[in-house]
């Protein structure tokens, strides 16, 4: 039962780490050797997923579609993996940068329970399943934010969990709206049972109400406004777990419903996922350029990168959902790098407010390059990993003959390398206002190796985008025909 030990691990690592609580050496201990273990499990899962093809595990031997399923294609694969990878960056990163006293409220454990539901919302075959593991997320996110207990995380704690309540309901609507027009919920049975059915009035209420709790989680365009007003709160290993991960289950979510569930070709679901994409990416990057610290600037652009990767899932075609699932991949380590980033650098300056900060260029030049690096990537300056994402949105939209699509896929990049220009003239290159010896402090290992790590990656990814753009094209053709995800469920399943 491969799969299951993808939520075996993170839970078993959060009671232990619980049970260790009077020792923080034992804490950390047991949280690194959890996350690495969870590392070389969706190692295993992903080759497995790419020498067999997709496969399914059945809890307590229930065939689907009455049991509780496990899935793992390639869209999962991947993404459980990115899972183990950031975790490990950002446990790391944590030793130096979480205080006694957040650890002593719960930070390992709280962590180790967040990655349990997005390794479940990423596995999970069953749609009211993933309405279950959301609710680990909300829970043990929650618990993030408020670790610490200070007046800014409460308060973006409170506006991070009023949307998301309201978000969790609408998503048990959605799902009863569904299992009342369909008596289904595994989505392997619920793409036959749908399949000619997308116009019906039933099946495009419950739709509509999925984008919107879907679209929450993700931080679409108009319920987007709780991430930047939370996500510069937490500790940066909270923030870059968050930025890289959380969001990116709402994306993954939305991508899996509407490829294997809904038949949205022709239906108002395609024009309002694209209308929805559309403002997201605007109203990201232009709240990114209003912004004067790095995390608020950073908070923006994850919502207009989320933008990017809902506008391929409305375009469609194969080339478009391809760009979409590069965009998406590679995202996860460009926003983990930028965040960690951020905390190193407040760690240097003393500040990661403009104004307050600066200089870091002239005294730690390598070090800067580790943030450059991803804010570049993150605007789609070649050769990074970005420019590659774009480009193939890019390209598909021309593709389609779609000039003003195009060139909000292009605007839209030139103003967030505005932004990420801002940040670099404000905290990087400008004098720092106390003087460049104001920056005395060296950055401990535990922050460096990681964004050596993840900066190493996007460079990797950027000079040799061939195998990655090939494998997500790949993905891509197994979403839009999904016979073979289905037959792992219902004809292959373990």
């Amino acid at each position: 039962m491969l799969l299951f030990w993808a939520l075996v691990i993170p839970f078993g690592t959060a009671v232990l780490a619980l049970l260790a609580w009077r020792s923080l050496e034992m804490q950390r201990g047991i949280s690194l050797i959890g996350a690495l273990a969870l590392l070389v499990l969706t190692v295993r899962i992903a080759i497995r997923v790419a020498t067999e093809g997709p496969f399914a595990e059945q809890a307590g031997g229930w065939p689907a579609p009455y049991g509780i399923t496990l899935v793992a294609d390639g869209l999962s694969a991947v993404m459980v993996l990115l899972t183990g990878l950031v975790a490990v960056a950002v446990l790391i990163f944590s030793f130096a940068d979480v205080t006694e006293g957040e650890k002593h409220y719960g930070f390992y454990p709280l962590t180790h329970a967040l990655l349990a539901g997005i390794c479940g919302a990423f596995l999970t075959g069953d749609i009211f399943n993933m309405y279950v593991w959301f609710e680990v997320m909300l829970i043990a996110s929650f618990g993030l934010l408020v670790v610490g207990g200070g007046k800014a995380q409460l308060d973006g704690a409170i506006k991070y969990v009023g949307l998301n309540l309201i978000a969790t309901v609408a998503f048990i609507a959605g799902v009863g709206l569904l299992y009342g027009a369909t008596g289904a919920l595994n989505m392997a049975d619920l793409h036959g049972r749908l399949m000619g059915r997308g116009a019906e009035t039933p099946i495009l209420a419950s739709a509509a109400v999925l984008i919107f709790a879907f679209g929450s989680k993700a931080a679409l365009f108009p319920v987007f406004f709780w991430l930047p007003a939370s996500y510069h709160t937490p500790t940066f290993s909270t923030s870059a777990l968050f930025a890289a991960l959380l969001t990116k289950v709402g994306v993954y979510a939305l991508i899996r419903v509407f490829t294997l569930v809904y038949d949205i070709d022709g239906t108002p679901i395609a024009a309002l996922l694209l209308g929805t994409a559309v403002l997201t990416m605007a109203v990201g990057a232009l709240g990114a350029l209003s912004q004067g610290s790095i995390r608020r600037v950073l908070g923006y652009s994850i919502v207009s990168s989320i933008g990017y990767m809902i506008l391929g899932l409305a375009v469609a075609t194969p080339l478009a959902v391809t760009g979409a699932l590069f965009y998406l991949f590679q995202d996860v380590l460009v926003k983990a790098n930028l965040f960690l980033g951020a905390g190193a650098t407040k760690r240097l300056a003393g500040s990661e407010e403009f104004g307050k900060a600066g200089g870091i260029w002239r005294v730690r030049p390598w070090f800067s390059l580790l943030f450059l690096i991803p804010a570049l990537s993150l605007a789609g300056v070649p050769p990074f990993s970005g420019f590659w994402a774009k480009l193939l949105l890019a390209r598909a939209t021309i593709e389609i003959g779609s000039a003003g699509l195009t060139f909000m896929v292009l605007a839209v990049g030139f103003l967030t390398l505005f932004a990420m220009a801002r940040i670099w003239a404000a905290v990087f290159w400008s004098a720092h206002p106390e003087g460049d010896g104001a920056i005395t402090e060296r950055l401990p290992a535990a922050m460096l190796v990681p964004l050596l790590a993840l900066t190493g990656a996007i460079v990797y990814i950027g000079i040799d985008a061939g195998p990655m753009v090939a494998g997500a094209a790949a993905i891509a053709t197994g979403l839009i025909d999904p016979q073979a995800y289905v037959a792992a469920v219902l004809g292959g399943a373990e």
